[in-house]
Order: structure tokens, then sequence, then C-alpha cells
């Protein structure tokens, strides 16, 4: 038999539960996308005490949307991926350019560790905040 574990998150939209009037939480792969998703966005040095965990991501936003700038998006995901998410087991993941948007489409597919969930498939729109 597998064991499997089940990983727990508080949802940031911090609406209640309709039956406890608690906190809603996230569970399992919600919890570990969002959890994904929060990493990709944090800037190094922005979490207190903990200036090593974050992504370049939000430098590629500034320059010129274009092939290469998609490629070095997709191996500063997957580095803040492989470094400071132990729950994820990655598979691969994509950044395409949306030039006419300015922004980036990306697609990153895991598995849960230790879960029996199928594969897991995320999108992420990146783009600039003028």
């Amino acid at each position: 038999s597998r064991s499997t574990r089940v990983y727990k998150d508080v949802s940031l939209s911090f609406t209640r539960h309709p039956i406890t009037g608690d906190i809603a939480k996230l569970t399992d792969a919600d919890a570990v996308k969002r959890s994904v998703r929060n990493l990709i966005n944090t800037d190094f040095y922005e979490r207190p005490f903990h200036p090593e965990i974050g992504s370049d991501i939000r430098k590629t936003l500034f320059e010129p949307v274009d092939v290469s700038t998609a490629e070095n998006s997709a191996i500063y995901v997957e580095d803040c991926i492989v470094n400071f998410e132990p729950r994820v087991e990655l598979i691969s993941v994509r950044v395409d350019a949306n030039i006419d948007r300015n922004a980036y489409n990306i697609v990153i597919q895991f598995y849960l560790v230790n879960s029996p969930d199928g594969l897991i498939e995320m999108d992420i729109e990146l783009e600039r905040l003028r």
C-alpha cells in the first residue's frame, strides 16, 4: 500500500467556510498550486528572514518580449520550483511569449510527491503592471 499525505494551506482570499465560519483552507493539489504560484511571484529578499527564497521572473517582465527572454524565464521558474518546493516532482516548464499583450504564458506540469493524484498542469499568465 502507498501512504499518502494531505497538504493543507490557508486560502489567501480569506473567505469563510460556510459551516464552521473559519477561514477556508486549500488542500492537496490546490494548496501546492498556490504555493508554486506564490514562489514564482516572490522576489529575492522579499520574505523576512529568508532572502534566498524567490525567483528572478519579475525582472524579465521589463525586457523585450521574445523567445530568448521566455527561455530565461523558464529557467528561473524551474530553478525556483526545484529549489524551494519539495512537495513537487517537476516534469516540465514551458514559457510562451505573447508579444501582442506583452505577457508570458507559463505552463507547469508536475506530480505531487507521495500522492496518488495524476499529472497536474497549471497555467500562469505574467504581465507587467504599469
